[in-house]
């Protein structure tokens, strides 16, 4: 009986340990991961999620991360793992900023960046905070846990547990990621781009036919309706392109874009 309980406690030892392991990498992720890591979101509930997602991960990866804890070097692995966790979440929190950052072009272009400022946990326009709210609430729907707890899995192909990440590989990752969150951003406030552009053309030709009348007083509550209006026309089409684009980008998060 003493010999099972020892083996016992050195099994429960060695799970222990490789749910530590585990812990550092999901962590540091989870405190970046759309949803989950919101800042509005408790701290408790954070680290809860955070847990249960190490408890489906750490046997999944088992076999992947046992063999490299044979050396015993826990701050190799404080560094490497958590390093790789942070990489992981910024990448996939690129795509929140998508939607904050189409918000703010959008807002600036139909002159509503200022009027219908929201004080929120992110300080943001109006318009960036619903397609915000709009896109997480698609992408939990699509299944986001699911999602993530495949890239968590994968990523233990990509970086491998112990062994720190070449900065090349950091950088071609990460600037080809973020060139693409910029594309799809602007790509998204086009729509109101392309509206300003031609709201602002009329509005000087306008004052070039007739100089005495004040355009600006005509043209201020047209632009502010017209922002409004294109807004409700066009927001289930960018959400919809938001959310194809998030479930491109968690298929395959470590491939070229």
């Amino acid at each position: 009986m003493t010999a099972a309980a020892t083996a016992l406690a050195e099994l429960g030892q060695d799970w222990l340990a490789l749910g530590f392991v585990v812990f550092l990498r999901v962590g540091a992720a989870m405190a970046l991961f759309p949803a989950f890591g919101e800042r509005s979101v408790p701290e408790r509930v954070r680290l809860m999620l955070a847990l249960a997602f190490t408890v489906i991960v750490a046997p999944a990866v088992a076999p992947v991360v046992e063999p490299v804890m044979s050396g015993g070097n826990w701050g190799r692995f404080v560094l490497t793992e958590t390093l790789a966790g942070l990489a992981i979440g910024v990448v996939i929190r690129l795509f929140v900023l998508v939607l904050q950052m189409a918000g703010s072009i959008a807002a600036q272009s139909t002159s509503l960046a200022q009027i219908f400022g929201g004080a929120n946990v992110d300080p943001q326009p109006a318009m960036g905070h619903v397609l915000m709210v709009a896109g997480l609430a698609l992408a939990v729907m699509l299944g986001l846990h699911v999602r993530l707890t495949e890239v968590l899995v994968q990523s233990y192909d990509a970086f491998r547990p112990g062994v720190l990440p070449g900065a090349d590989l950091f950088t071609a990752w990460g600037r080809a990621h973020v060139g693409r969150a910029f594309a799809l951003a602007f790509t998204l406030a086009a729509p109101f781009v392309v509206a300003s552009l031609v709201y602002n053309l009329a509005l000087g030709v306008i004052n070039r036919a007739m100089p005495q009348l004040m355009v600006a007083f005509v043209g201020a509550p047209a632009i502010t309706a017209g922002g409004l209006l294109l807004l409700f026309l066009v927001a289930p089409l960018l959400i919809g392109l938001w959310g194809d684009g998030l479930l491109v980008v968690l298929a395959d998060p470590f491939g070229a874009p």
